[in-house]
């Protein structure tokens, strides 16, 4: 692969407001080798002028769920693993073309399609998975209806498509350790009721803190970490508590659990986009009306959440949670964080702060010698007009993945 310079950049480098003009980058076997605001000197290098626009680092969606097939969850059980995988392709190319050059896929992912997309079978971006989502009996990741018979297994966990139902230590350990072995970037456990489950209510905080404990001592000798799907404040807090690094939704959070959460310097993942697509189109797309009722509950304190987590400091990552048909409304999360936070708070999320929550800082969401060259080319200035990425990719100029030119319209 030839070299890349990029001349005549306006640079946002995931952090800093101010962003520098006339920069140059060169791009070297898929890293940034050099950021200069003086003539980078580079033999055979492919020469891109810029123009001023604004080069920023990738986006970086920290909650999807690659084989999310449908918003009703006991559909994508019944969907069967050919149709799972189409469907994982098309939502991941779709991602890719808005300008997500990363995603965290926190239920289902697997290393057969980390493999597929390393193999350059499937056009998507960086893929990190957390292998299936852990829940107790009765849980978020237990879809049964009451009317469905006891599950029936000795020494292995019941297993769906995107979770596993494990209980007690031994089980909750041997689950952990076995997703790990399979690649798993992390572990996710289900901390709480929630929406699209059938029989728990939102409200109810799930597994016992030895059970927390353990899988997150096995996460953590793996030198990663536990996040956990949690929607009540008092689940919210207790996994703060247990030793869990980063929380899923936080929806109904209060202004006393989010001064906790940053005090523990815990991560929080807000998926706006999903809970606004359920609302707004939900019955329609064969969401159980249970599951919309609930749906509401979470849609009336979603805004305020955030709004105290904003107030208290809590380092927010950037998610979308979208399921089935909702896929192509990814963009819309950047709308509707408009109403809470400044579009810079917002690009910092999507970026750097994701960054952190996958591990890779210095990596992935900024622009920096050794980082990857993950990088987008805006049409205008996202730092003032985030709208401008809410667009489905539309002015976007330049997708880079890795060093690969994926678009180019320079």
């Amino acid at each position: 692969m030839s070299p890349i310079l990029l001349t005549n950049a306006r640079i946002f480098d995931g952090e800093s407001a101010d962003c520098p003009e006339g920069m140059q980058v060169l791009i070297e076997q898929g890293q940034i080798r050099e950021v200069s605001s003086r003539p980078i000197k580079a033999l055979n290098a492919n020469v891109i002028d810029i123009a001023g626009h604004t080069l920023m680092p990738g986006l970086i969606d920290a909650h999807v769920h690659a084989y999310g097939c449908d918003v009703n969850v006991q559909k994508i059980e019944l969907a069967g693993d050919a149709y799972r995988g189409a469907y994982a392709a098309r939502m991941l190319g779709f991602a890719l073309d808005c300008g997500f050059t990363a995603v965290r896929d926190v239920g289902g992912g697997d290393y057969s399609l980390w493999r597929a997309i390393q193999d350059g079978l499937i056009r998507a971006p960086r893929f990190y998975y957390a292998g299936k989502m852990l829940s107790m009996t009765g849980g978020h990741g237990d879809l049964r209806t009451m009317a469905e018979a006891h599950h029936e297994h000795c020494q292995c966990a019941a297993s769906g498509s995107l979770c596993l139902i494990v209980d007690g230590v031994d089980e909750c350990i041997k689950a952990a350790r076995e997703q790990l072995r399979r690649g798993a970037h992390c572990i996710k456990i289900m901390g709480s009721g929630g929406v699209a489950s059938p029989t728990d209510p939102i409200w109810m905080n799930q597994y016992r803190e030895d059970e927390i404990r353990a899988i997150v001592n096995e996460t953590a000798e793996r030198r990663t970490y536990t996040t956990a799907h949690c929607h009540p404040a008092s689940a919210v807090r207790r996994c703060a508590e247990y030793g869990v690094r980063c929380i899923e939704h936080g929806t109904l959070i209060d202004e006393e659990t989010a001064a906790f959460v940053a005090s523990k310097g815990a991560f929080v993942v807000p998926t706006m986009a999903i809970i606004f697509a359920l609302i707004e189109s939900g019955k329609q797309l064969g969401f159980p009306p249970q599951s919309l009722q609930k749906a509401q509950v979470a849609y009336e304190r979603a805004l305020g959440g955030m709004e105290s987590m904003r107030r208290a400091g809590v380092s927010m990552g950037f998610g979308t949670d979208l399921l089935g048909q909702t896929h192509v409304q990814q963009c819309r999360e950047f709308t509707i964080r408009r109403e809470v936070f400044t579009p810079v708070e917002i690009l910092r999320q999507a970026t750097s702060v994701n960054a952190a929550i996958l591990q890779e800082q210095g990596r992935l969401g900024c622009i920096k010698p050794g980082a990857h060259a993950d990088l987008l080319v805006v049409d205008g200035d996202p730092l003032t007009d985030i709208e401008l990425l809410a667009a489905n990719g539309r002015h976007l100029r330049l997708i880079m993945r890795a060093g690969e030119l994926l678009r180019n319209e320079l």
